[in-house]
């Protein structure tokens, strides 16, 4: 890590007294609305910094009033003892503050080694070095523990990828302060604690992180300090090691937490399934990322699709709804050939899909939480091209009120929204088709733990209801507690069919890490067995 840390962060400038980042009553409203009342935010020099709090507590609002991205309403900022008052993220970042945003925002058509340097390019005589810069971007994300081709376009690699990408050309800079928020939502296991060393070496050169994710173990293995928010305040600040996990999840709640057994919103077992398989995907082969994979799922229950990053799930998952083509397999429903085209195909067979991306493949920004709830519906709206507004309304205030969505009013833009009442309005949009099958590709990424228990509690009762849900999921508690079955997929083979008590952590990671397709057992429904 030191020859990565060397290349690109300097160490910190003069020393500070007192903290690196000190932000008092900061104060921030959107339309009447009050978003930051008085908060505030403490981050010493050399400190990893947890910042949490649910979603629409405030937490991206006060970074992007930091970063120059909004401009504060009143309250103060001091930057390595100097007030500071950024007037837009560029300014921020040459003032030392680089920012990585849970959503990827990098150019997908430049290359990644472009993205690594935009606006930074190494030139001579006016000409950008290209074998230069490849070869700084190629070394910078080999000390990340990530070998891939920097000349090709950043948009032809996975979410995951594009993380690390932004991640590198964060550290890259010169920075007093690194901002991460939610830097692990795409990451599996390795590269997590390839990240963590990243930000022990930037704490051990003096370099300041605040840490943005609802991921509890990680705050407790990687951060310093802790600053909680909720509904716009700072309601804790302190040692991190002082703050049991209870007692963090209640502040950010607001509420004591009587039931402390489950890890989820699950309920083991709920739903017992039809005994028979709706949806039977065989021997699936696309390209280099799917190798033979299968899976099943029975009308009323849930069954998780586990695997590391770069093991076929999404890719299986956009196969069955027609989003890509396989070069061969067979994907059955009902018992009938299901080779769908398109995914328009599949809607109309009754199937729907909430992609693992929500900003870039579920929501339309611009566009209204009415809008978006009934995008896939509105052909059954419309007669000659006129939406019927009035059924419209009903449907859309029906889920609503069903799903526990938080907004202001049903044509406010969806874009300011929390990002758990943007997956409860993109699974609203499905179920308002009354599918059969939905597929869930991580569900709860990147939402808190109220959102994150709130959807997990659904997903059982659409089951419970005769819904047959395929989940992607990379935690384990959620496939453990949530699923019937569990498919691991390795190397874009199915290495593992487990169901019941078979699901265990021990279970799945080993299938994870070592399962062959050989080790693989015909799947509970051929023998008729659904559930626990």
């Amino acid at each position: 890590m030191t020859a990565f840390l060397s290349s690109g962060v300097t160490s910190p400038g003069a020393a500070v007294s007192g903290p690196l980042l000190d932000m008092q009553g900061i104060q921030k409203s959107f339309a009447g609305v009050l978003a930051l009342d008085q908060a505030s935010l403490s981050v010493g020099a050399g400190e990893v910094h947890a910042l949490i709090g649910q979603n629409g507590a405030g937490k991206s609002t006060l970074i992007k009033v930091l970063t120059g991205a909004y401009r504060r309403d009143g309250g103060s900022i001091d930057f390595a003892g100097l007030p500071v008052d950024f007037a837009s993220p560029l300014a921020a970042q040459r003032g030392g503050i680089a920012t990585i945003y849970q959503e990827v925002n990098l150019v997908p058509l430049r290359s990644v080694a472009e993205n690594i340097f935009l606006g930074r390019e190494p030139k001579r005589w006016g000409l950008i070095q290209w074998r230069a810069m490849n070869s700084e971007a190629a070394r910078l994300l080999s000390e990340l523990g990530l070998k891939l081709d920097v000349t090709q376009p950043l948009g032809a690699y996975s979410t995951a990828v594009q993380q690390m990408v932004a991640l590198a050309r964060a550290v890259s800079i010169s920075a007093r302060l690194v901002i991460m928020d939610e830097p692990t939502s795409s990451l599996n296991e390795r590269e997590v604690q390839t990240l963590f060393e990243v930000i022990r070496s930037l704490r051990g050169r003096g370099v300041s992180v605040i840490f943005v994710s609802h991921r509890l173990e990680e705050l407790y293995a990687v951060c310093d300090r802790i600053t909680v928010m909720r509904d716009g305040r700072t309601v804790h600040a302190g040692n991190i090691s002082e703050i049991s996990r209870l007692h963090l999840v209640e502040q950010m709640l607001g509420r004591e937490i009587r039931n402390e057994g489950a890890q989820t919103g699950f309920v083991r077992g709920e739903g017992a399934g039809s005994g028979r398989a709706l949806l039977d995907a065989r021997d699936v082969l696309r390209g280099t990322r799917l190798r033979g994979a299968s899976v099943e799922v029975g009308a009323g229950e849930v069954v998780g699709l586990a695997g590391l990053l770069g093991s076929g799930r999404s890719e299986l998952a956009r196969v069955i709804f027609g989003a890509d083509h396989a070069d061969s397999g067979e994907v059955r429903l009902d018992g009938q050939p299901a080779a769908f085209r398109t995914p328009a195909d599949a809607i109309r067979a009754g199937l729907g899909f909430c992609s693992e991306d929500r900003k870039a493949e579920g929501i339309v920004p611009e566009l209204s939480v009415r809008e978006n709830l009934t995008l896939a519906l509105l052909p059954r709206l419309s007669r000659a091209g006129v939406v019927d507004n009035a059924r419209q309304a009903e449907i859309v205030e029906r889920f609503i009120e069903r799903l526990g969505i938080k907004t202001r009013h049903p044509d406010q833009p969806i874009r300011e929204l929390s990002g758990g009442n943007q997956q409860k309005v993109l699974l609203a949009r499905w179920l308002a088709m009354n599918p059969r099958l939905l597929i869930l590709d991580e569900p709860t990424r990147g939402i808190d733990v109220g959102a994150k228990a709130e959807v997990q509690r659904l997903i059982g009762e659409l089951a419970q209801e005769g819904l047959a849900v395929l989940m992607i999921s990379s935690e384990l508690e959620e496939l453990i507690e949530g699923c019937h079955r569990v498919t691991v997929l390795r190397d874009g083979q199915t290495v593992a069919r487990l169901s019941g008590t078979q699901i265990s952590e021990e279970r799945l990671l080993h299938a994870m890490a070592q399962g062959s397709a050989q080790d693989t057992v015909e799947p509970a429904l051929a023998s008729g067995q659904v559930g626990a």
